[in-house]
């Protein structure tokens, strides 16, 4: 049986932020303060730019009482049909976000701001995992921490990133893909990383780029608990698993209690608890008609691995918990 636990900690302040984001130092539309002014505009209070394979470092110019960034990069790896760049197969893309004091002070070297960091080049076939485990070294040893983004976007396959070591978060829910081309929202690779005791959070991000073909802002985010807003416990919040994911719904508390699993949560028309284990550990609560849901329980069967919720409006927008085990 599961042990009690709470899954998000009491009296703390809570920040929402998002931390997969594009300006013009990349291929975003928007320059950095327009993209910060805008965030800040909606309520955020942080965000995390991540320039492909550029590193940028602009929390001297924009960080403040109510607002920080977190400085990052998403790094690539590409696996090509052939020497020409006809096709590109597959990709890894990660986000490092610049990590907690201790994970800066015992880093080998640092990212300069501004710095490039090259994307990995292979022709025909790789060793997928191998590949993706090169580039989460590399930022890590950098002082980063490093999350996995939008997996079925990728076209990676399962065994291109089960049993990667060294990453906090895959993003199950990234927006611009998701109107893009429908395939940025996924549990599946989060799932099976689970079953096989990774502990792996939950990632919803808007992967930003300001375009005007599609909305891709504002539409998938991050609540974290932390003491303060700053660098330091923004990302140690992460990397505990003290935050939320969401593209709409208020994750209130969740945890065990009594060999009961319990979500209390903004109003929602269904609320899943998925469980780790053997078959038909989920289960489903669905609101009567003309009613919504704020709270649900579910009685353990014993034989869960993890159990985590999700909790879906009645505009079909979901918020993701972490795995308690």
């Amino acid at each position: 049986m599961i042990k009690d636990q709470q899954g998000l900690p009491h009296g703390l302040n809570r920040y929402k932020g998002n931390l997969h984001s594009h300006t013009t130092n990349s291929d975003g539309r928007l320059a950095p303060a327009a993209a910060v002014a805008d965030y800040r505009a909606h309520g955020y209070q942080f965000l995390c730019l991540t320039e492909h394979d550029l590193f940028t470092d602009l929390s001297g110019e924009f960080d403040g009482e109510d607002f920080v960034i977190l400085p990052g990069i998403e790094a690539s790896a590409y696996l090509y049909d052939d020497k020409n760049h006809r096709a590109r197969l597959r990709c890894h893309h990660l986000c490092g976000i610049l990590g907690t004091d201790e994970m800066i002070a015992a880093a080998p070297e640092r990212f300069a701001h501004m710095e490039r960091l090259e994307p990995l080049e292979h022709f025909g076939t790789w060793d997928g995992r191998a590949v993706a485990q090169q580039v989460v070294d590399e930022l890590a040893a950098r002082g980063c921490a490093v999350a996995y983004n939008h997996p079925i976007w990728s076209r990676v396959e399962p065994e291109d990133v089960l049993g990667l070591t060294g990453i906090w978060g895959i993003e199950v829910f990234n927006y611009d893909t998701v109107n893009e081309g429908g395939d940025g929202a996924d549990t599946v690779y989060w799932d099976l990383m689970l079953r096989r005791g990774a502990r792996v959070g939950a990632v919803a991000a808007d992967d930003n780029h300001h375009t005007t073909d599609f909305d891709d802002a504002f539409g998938g985010w991050v609540v974290v608990c932390a003491p303060e807003l700053t660098r330091n416990a923004i990302v140690r919040a992460l990397l505990d698993g003290a935050y939320y994911a969401s593209s709409g719904p208020e994750i209130r508390g969740f945890g065990i209690e009594g060999g009961v699993a319990w979500v209390e949560c903004g109003p929602c028309e269904r609320i899943t608890k998925v469980a780790g284990g053997p078959i038909g550990g989920n289960r489903t609560v669905i609101a009567p008609e003309g009613e919504l849901l704020t709270h649900a329980e579910f009685p353990l069967r014993g034989d869960e691995t993890y159990v985590r919720f999700e909790c879906a409006d009645a505009a079909g927008k979901t918020a993701w918990t972490n795995a308690l085990r």
